[in-house]
């Protein structure tokens, strides 16, 4: 569950990502009982579902027909961090996967990922970050791997440079601005080595933290037409002020 939108009284507009089919946008009565089988709090951003939808392949909106929780959350709706990454990752992936097709793998991630968020009691102060770098691979511009640079400051190949319109590591200057100098290179390189269960163990400090977020952000912009400005980034970025 990516997005909801109030249409008239009685329905909402939501926008799905799904195992089967890949985006989808759908209408959804509002339930006017408790008891009824569709529940509005199903339709909050991130939310892990099964639906029934009655696709129909030339039909802009489809019809849900009923939907229940494939998993429900434990923690993330009583953790304001936890709450505040759930909320900035489902306005990222709202647009990041705005005309994604069906994709079972990317699917897995986005629940596995989620799930992993919610069972976390510590350590998750990066996942953000480890998030968007590991989603990249399934958009298809993960960076190339066949030059890195040495990560500590003064090793060989310190000195090589991030050319984010190719997604690769260079020893030479691009020609263009959309280029790291050395050492935001070598914080992406420590970017790439990072996964959700040993993310804790790269240890950063606010301003590191936001400056990766605000690097990959732009990286995104670089390669997804009209990828906008976050509106949930400000407050994510107020997280873990240390």
């Amino acid at each position: 569950m990516l997005h909801s939108l109030k249409y008239g009284e009685t329905r909402l507009i939501v926008d799905l990502y799904t195992r089967e089919a890949g985006r989808l946008s759908c209408v959804v009565p509002i339930p006017k009982t408790q008891k009824a089988r569709l529940k509005k709090q199903y339709f909050q951003p991130m939310t892990l579902l099964e639906v029934e939808v009655d696709l129909r392949q030339r039909m802009q909106l489809q019809k849900v027909k009923d939907a229940r929780l494939l998993s429900a959350y434990a923690s993330i709706p009583f953790s304001p961090e936890k709450l505040a990454l759930s909320l900035f990752i489902a306005e990222f992936l709202y647009h990041a996967l705005r005309s994604e097709q069906q994709n079972a793998p990317l699917f897995a991630y986005l629940v596995d990922a989620m799930q992993w968020l919610d069972f976390a009691e510590k350590g998750y102060a990066n996942f953000h970050l480890t998030f968007l770098m590991r989603m990249s691979r399934f958009l298809g511009f993960y960076p190339n791997l066949s030059l890195t640079p040495d990560p500590s400051p003064k090793g060989e190949g310190s000195d090589m440079f991030f050319d984010l319109r190719e997604g690769r590591f260079c020893t030479l200057v691009p020609t263009h601005r959309d280029f790291l100098q050395p050492d935001d290179s070598r914080r992406i390189h420590t970017l790439m080595r990072m996964d959700f269960p040993t993310m804790h163990l790269y240890r950063l400090n606010h301003t590191d933290r936001n400056r990766i977020l605000n690097v990959l952000l732009h990286y995104y912009q670089l390669h997804i037409p009209q990828f906008p400005e976050l509106k949930s980034l400000s407050v994510l970025q107020e997280l873990w002020n240390d």
